[in-house]
C-alpha cells in the first residue's frame, strides 16, 4: 500500500495539495500533517490536555489567582473620595490611610453597583428620548423642505 493510501485510510485528506487530518478530540482540521501520521491532536486540544494535567495551585501560579479584584474592590475605587475595604483599610483617592484603619464603616459594593446600574438605565432612557426628538425634528424639517420645493416649483411653473 502506498504512503498516500495509508494516510487516506487513517482519515487524512488533501486540500490544494496540503495534507490535512481532523483532530481526534475536537474534530478541527489540522494542516500540514505528515503522511506517516495515524492521528493528530490540534493545538487547542493539546492546550486543554496540558492544563488538565496541572494542579489548581500550579494553574493559579501560572495564570494568576482566580479571585478577581472586582469581588473585593469595585471599578473606580482609586478615584473615590473614600473607600473602605472589608478588612477596614481606608483609602482616600486610592491612597491608603493606615491611621484610619477600622474607624470608618465598610463601603457597600453592591449598593455602588446598583447605583451605577440605575444611572446607566437612566442614561439609556435619556439617550432614547433624545434620539426620538431628533428624529421628529428631522422629519419636520424634511416635510418643510418638501413643501418649500413644491411652492418654488409652482412659482416657476414646473409640474411636479
Amino acid at each position: 500500500m502506498s504512503q498516500k493510501a495509508t494516510f487516506k485510510k487513517n482519515g487524512g485528506y488533501f486540500i490544494n495539495g496540503v495534507a490535512y487530518m481532523d483532530c481526534k478530540s475536537t474534530g478541527e482540521p489540522v494542516a500540514n500533517v505528515s503522511l506517516d501520521a495515524v492521528s493528530v491532536m490540534g493545538s487547542r486540544a493539546l492546550h486543554n490536555r496540558c492544563l488538565s494535567l496541572m494542579s489548581k495551585s500550579e494553574r493559579d501560579k501560572l495564570f494568576g489567582s482566580n479571585v478577581s479584584t472586582r469581588e473585593t474592590k469595585p471599578r473606580g475605587w482609586r478615584w473615590m473620595t473614600e473607600f473602605v475595604t472589608a478588612d477596614g483599610t481606608v483609602y482616600h483617592k486610592g491612597v491608603e490611610q493606615p491611621d484610619l484603619k477600622g474607624t470608618r464603616p465598610i463601603t457597600d459594593i453592591e449598593a455602588l453597583r446598583e447605583k451605577r446600574k440605575k444611572n446607566k438605565e437612566a442614561m439609556k432612557v435619556k439617550e432614547q428620548k433624545n434620539l426620538l426628538t431628533h428624529a421628529k425634528k428631522a422629519k419636520e424639517a424634511k416635510t418643510a423642505a418638501e413643501a418649500l420645493k413644491k411652492q418654488k416649483d409652482f412659482l416657476n411653473h414646473k409640474k411636479g
